[in-house]
This record gives structure tokens, sequence and C-alpha cells, in this order.
């Protein structure tokens, strides 16, 4: 029981006290511009750890509380508990995990030194090329730069053709700039003779159709007995005056 709850309260503490070992290299910076044969800086390393697993920062939360023991001590603590309560059965993969471990051990003890040389020249092999190729290239940049300069002290004598070419091309503009008022006053002009156009054409039609509408209202209001009267009278003037036509003759 009491296992069990040291598990509990030291379990989420530890794991905050690993956060920054573990988290190393998370927060890099990657490169966000495009360089040219440029050595990668190399990764941060993490945080210090005691037989290669366990990190330092455990030992330094447990100490204040428990002594310099007390995490050699919880560590015995779990793997007796786990091995009293059967969490953890022995059996013959125990036994070649543990051979397995011992030779890992005696070949990082025997051979690491000289596998970490041979990394450590590979590296700087790689960062002598590196470095040469970067001042190959600082070279040939400074080459670059010193043509460019001569090419512009060799520009300055071009001022006279690009006050031509600069006078041209206002030229150019103004003429555009004088075309296009002409047209813009054309089209203005265009689409107000339509309006014009389109006014006395609703002009005449409204005046087509009042003379229609005044007619057939005339028309509709003489009655059957009135044109009866008015031919009838048209036929009396007629003869008069055909009498009087014959009365000079």
């Amino acid at each position: 029981m009491l296992s069990r709850l040291a598990l509990r309260v030291l379990a989420p503490a530890a794991l905050r006290s690993w956060a920054p070992s573990l988290s190393v290299g998370v927060g890099r910076q990657l490169h966000t511009c495009q360089q040219h044969l440029a050595p990668v800086p190399p990764l941060p390393e993490g945080g210090k750890v005691r037989h290669g697993i366990f990190p330092e920062e455990f030992f330094q939360f447990l100490y204040p509380k428990t002594g310099v023991t007390g995490p050699y001590m919880l560590g015995t603590g779990l793997a007796l508990y786990m091995l009293s309560k059967e969490i953890y059965v022995i059996n013959h993969e125990t036994i070649v995990s543990l051979c397995f471990l011992g030779f890992a051990i005696f070949a990082v003890k025997k051979y690491g030194p000289a596998v970490a040389a041979f990394a450590d020249k590979i590296n700087e092999e790689q960062l002598a090329a590196a470095e040469e190729v970067k001042n190959d290239m600082i070279n040939h940049l400074e080459q670059t730069i010193q043509s460019e300069k001569k090419e512009q002290w060799r520009a300055e004598g071009f001022h006279y053709i690009f006050d031509a070419k600069r006078y041209n091309v206002a030229m150019l503009l103004e003429a555009n700039y004088r075309e296009r008022l002409l047209t813009v006053y054309n089209e203005v002009k265009r689409r107000l003779d339509y309006h014009v156009a389109v006014r006395h054409l609703k002009q005449r039609m409204e005046q087509d159709h009042m003379i229609n509408w005044v007619e057939q209202s005339v028309i509709q209001s003489i009655t059957p007995q009135q044109e009866k009267e008015s031919i009838t009278k048209c036929i009396l003037d007629l003869k008069t005056l055909s009498k009087s036509a014959r009365a000079t003759v």
C-alpha cells in the first residue's frame, strides 16, 4: 500500500522534472531561408543522465526528501515490489536480457571511445569540407561584388542615354494620355448624342400618340345622328356651290 502511494505521489513530479530534458530540441528553430552549402549547426545536447538512462533532475528532485541514497532505494524497492507481487516474473528471457545488457555495457566500455573518436574525426572532416566550401563561396561573392562595382562605375557614363530614354518615355506617356482623352471625349459625345436622339424620339412618339388620341376622341364623340346631319349639310352645301357656279357661268 505504501509503495503504491509513493508511486502516485512521485510519478507526476518526476515526469515534470524530466520534461526539460526530454523536450530538448523541440523548440529548435528550423531554417526558413535557403542556405547554399552552409554547414548545419549541431543539435543541442540533452541534460545530464546517470547510468545512461536516468535523468539527473530525478535525483536532484529526490535528494531534499530522501537523501543521497533515496533514488537508489526507490529503484530497489520498486524492483522488489514488482518481483514480490509477481508483476515481473523472472524467466529465461530475463537471463538473456541480462546477458545482452552486460554485453552492451562491455561493448560500450571497450569500443565506445574508439567509435566516438572515429565519429568525431568524420565530423571534423565534414566541418572542414563545409568550411572550405564556405570560404570558396565567400571569395566568389567578393569577386562578384567587385565586378558589380566596376559595372556600376561604367554605367555612370550612360546617364545621358537614360535621360533621353526618360524623355522619350515621357513623350509616349503624354501621347497616350492625349489619345485616351480623345477617346473619352468621343465616347462621351456619342453617349450624349444617343441620349438626345432618344429624347427626340420620345417627344415625337408622344406627339404622334397625342394626335392619334385626339382624332380617336373626336371620332368617338360624333354620334350617328350628327354624322347623318353633317353629311346632309355637306350635300346641301355642294348643291348650293354648284348652283352658284352655274349662275356665274
